[in-house]
């Protein structure tokens, strides 16, 4: 079972020819409005790849929070641990440009009152991986992870939006992953730095370069699938989410980190976010080299 605590967000998308430069306004022709959210974005990546999934998170009392849990509520992913607060559901708005590059900006509303006390300890069993990011407050993200870790969990830590995380958390960590940014924010600039300094398994994923991993002191690459990019919105959460299912069913890093590099580039051939996410059937077809069914 894969619990996750983490953000729930509606995202307002808009497709721009071009991402704006600071003070200048780029019109666009519409936007779409999508459930979003890393936390969520992450539940629903391995909810779809065939994890039974917790979300523990907040949205507020408005319009929008319906429309942010609907895609999660259609996988079957369980909302129990959902809270109803008086602050706004979160938004973000995201444009994204014709080589799918994207600029994002999110008003995290309810995320900020989400707490580590939505996760009972009855949760938290050696059979649990525990998977977490930045978009909640991290001390909360913090203090679940070391309640976890002492429950025997697998701890999986996103540390992404880029950011610090509590020095004494990390040591609670059993994988962390990161993009370039977020990678040099903890400063390295290697997963095999990261590895040997904290002592969990690191994965830095580098877009069109691939993916970088070492553990146990080993470090292997494995190369960006290469296909049409719409949109790379969602493709770092459907990364995350994906790797944590796949350990979580017994895959070795390596196993999992090669299905879940073909599930971000999947998701990376669709826009939006949750709509781009692939279903495992579709992710199969990528590795075995068959042509995958259109997302949604």
């Amino acid at each position: 079972m894969i619990v996750v605590l983490g953000s729930i967000n509606l995202d307002l998308v808009l497709p721009v020819p071009a991402l704006p430069a600071p003070g200048e306004t780029v019109l666009g022709p519409g936007f779409t409005a999508q459930p979003g959210g890393k936390g969520a974005n992450q539940a629903l990546a391995a909810a779809r790849d065939g994890a039974s999934v917790v979300l523990a998170g907040s949205v507020g009392r408005d319009a929008f929070a319906p429309q942010a849990l609907a895609l999660l509520r259609e996988a079957r992913v369980d909302l129990s641990r959902v809270a109803e607060t008086g602050s706004p559901t979160g938004i973000a708005v995201i444009a994204v440009d014709p080589d799918g590059r994207n600029l994002i900006l999110v008003a995290s509303g309810a995320n900020r009152q989400t707490t580590a006390a939505q996760v009972e300890d009855a949760l938290l069993t050696p059979q649990t991986t525990l998977l977490l990011q930045r978009e909640v407050a991290p001390v909360e993200s913090a203090l679940l992870a070391l309640r976890a870790k002492r429950r025997g969990c697998r701890v999986v830590l996103n540390t992404a939006p880029a950011g610090p995380f509590p020095e004494e958390a990390l040591a609670a960590l059993d994988v962390l992953v990161a993009n370039e940014v977020e990678a040099a924010e903890l400063g390295a600039a290697s997963a095999a730095e990261l590895a040997a300094r904290h002592g969990f398994a690191a994965v830095i994923t580098r877009g069109e370069a691939g993916v970088e991993i070492a553990a146990a002191g080993e470090t292997f690459t494995l190369p960006a699938h290469r296909v049409t990019v719409r949109d790379t919105t969602g493709a770092g959460d459907t990364f995350t989410g994906v790797l944590a299912a796949a350990l979580d069913r017994g895959l070795t890093l390596r196993d999992a980190a090669t299905r879940a590099n073909a599930a971000a580039a999947l998701c990376c051939t669709h826009e939006g976010s949750q709509q781009s996410i692939p279903s495992a059937p579709e992710t199969d077809a990528l590795l075995a080299g068959w042509p995958a069914k259109p997302i949604r």
